[in-house]
């Protein structure tokens, strides 16, 4: 085994990862979507962003791993941080600077190993949004382009403030960040000739429930609505909160009549609630689905507008740009 060197400019480096203050946080949906595309993206069991302090690698978002940290001696992200491209190791097993690393050997048996350098807005290297396999896997540098990618949208998210593409009550992307999360996804989809479509789900009960009984308790609604949303659709699925009483769900992959299973996990799990539950109001949710046309939908906000005009025409009474929370 090789352990990582050091970078020239560790001290700043240091430094400037410490100021941000993201050491040891709670886990964060802005982050956790990033590390959920990667592993739906790449199909491999692991997923993670990485921070590389003076002596581990801690772990801010992670997708198939249970441990928050590891020892940065033996920290693959130790080596990739030293790099300006992604870093990558195809077969450990028949690298020397891996072979008998106990990450390696031990769980979580790595094989493959591929890692794109995450900077500060200074451009220091604090990290890495990395990929893990337990077999072999033939990636090239070319093929490190949708890694980088996803790389960017985690740096961006590090000098965006929060609330611009997030939603403070649910923690969901709102409009902005459903948008700009969905044009990455639909460009992919258009690259590799892949299927997309799009979920609106219309909360039409949520302003009975705040003029009844309050602005808290319509939040909690809300709340609630959105862990089933994500209980209820794929990791990959992006589910955001585009207005007040509207959420959407992109599912990159799927037609429209493939997604019906999700859908239907839905409506049982919202059923249960209003036949178990002690809560005095049930959620009400109308939906309507669309499929991705790269013909017509030049982009996610065309692609939400029709899915908007669809639920429209179908006798669904909302204008979510009324009440847009972006």
């Amino acid at each position: 085994m090789i352990k990582p060197p050091t970078p020239v400019d560790e001290l700043l480096r240091l430094e400037t990862l410490r100021n941000l203050k993201i050491f040891d946080t709670d886990p964060e949906e802005r982050f956790d979507r990033v590390t959920r595309l990667a592993k739906w993206i790449f199909g491999t069991p692991i997923a993670l962003v990485s921070l590389v302090d003076s002596d581990r690698q801690w772990f801010k978002s992670r997708q198939g791993l249970d441990a928050a940290e590891t020892p940065r001696d033996i920290s693959f992200c130790g080596h990739a941080v030293l790099e300006n491209e992604t870093f990558i190791a195809n077969n450990t097993h028949d690298d020397e600077r891996f072979s008998d690393n106990p990450l390696v050997v031990n769980d979580p048996r790595i094989r493959f190993y591929a890692g794109c350098p995450l900077r500060d807005p200074n451009g220091k290297k604090i990290g890495t949004l990395c990929i893990i396999d337990r077999k072999p896997r033939e990636l090239c540098d070319a093929d490190g382009g949708p890694l980088e990618e996803l790389g960017q949208m985690f740096e961006e998210e590090l000098v965006v403030a929060d609330i611009v593409h997030n939603d403070p009550v649910t923690g969901l992307c709102n409009a902005s960040g459903f948008q700009s999360i969905a044009d990455y996804l639909l460009a992919m989809c258009r690259r590799t000739q892949s299927p997309a479509s799009l979920l609106l789900f219309h909360f039409t009960n949520q302003h009975l429930i705040e003029g009844f009984m309050g602005r808290d308790e319509s939040d909690r609604a809300a709340i609630e609505l959105a862990q089933l949303l994500m209980a209820s659709f794929r990791d990959s699925d992006v589910v955001g909160r585009i207005s007040e009483n509207t959420f959407a769900v992109l599912l990159a992959g799927s037609q429209t009549d493939e997604i019906e299973p999700a859908r239907r996990r839905l409506m049982e799990r919202l059923t249960a609630r209003a036949d178990e539950s002690n809560s005095e109001y049930a959620l009400d949710v109308e939906s309507h689905a669309i499929d991705y046309d790269t013909a017509h939908h030049d982009d996610a906000a065309i692609l939400i507008r029709d899915a908007t005009d669809a639920m429209q025409s179908h006798g669904t009474d909302f204008d979510p740009g009324e009440q847009k929370l972006a």
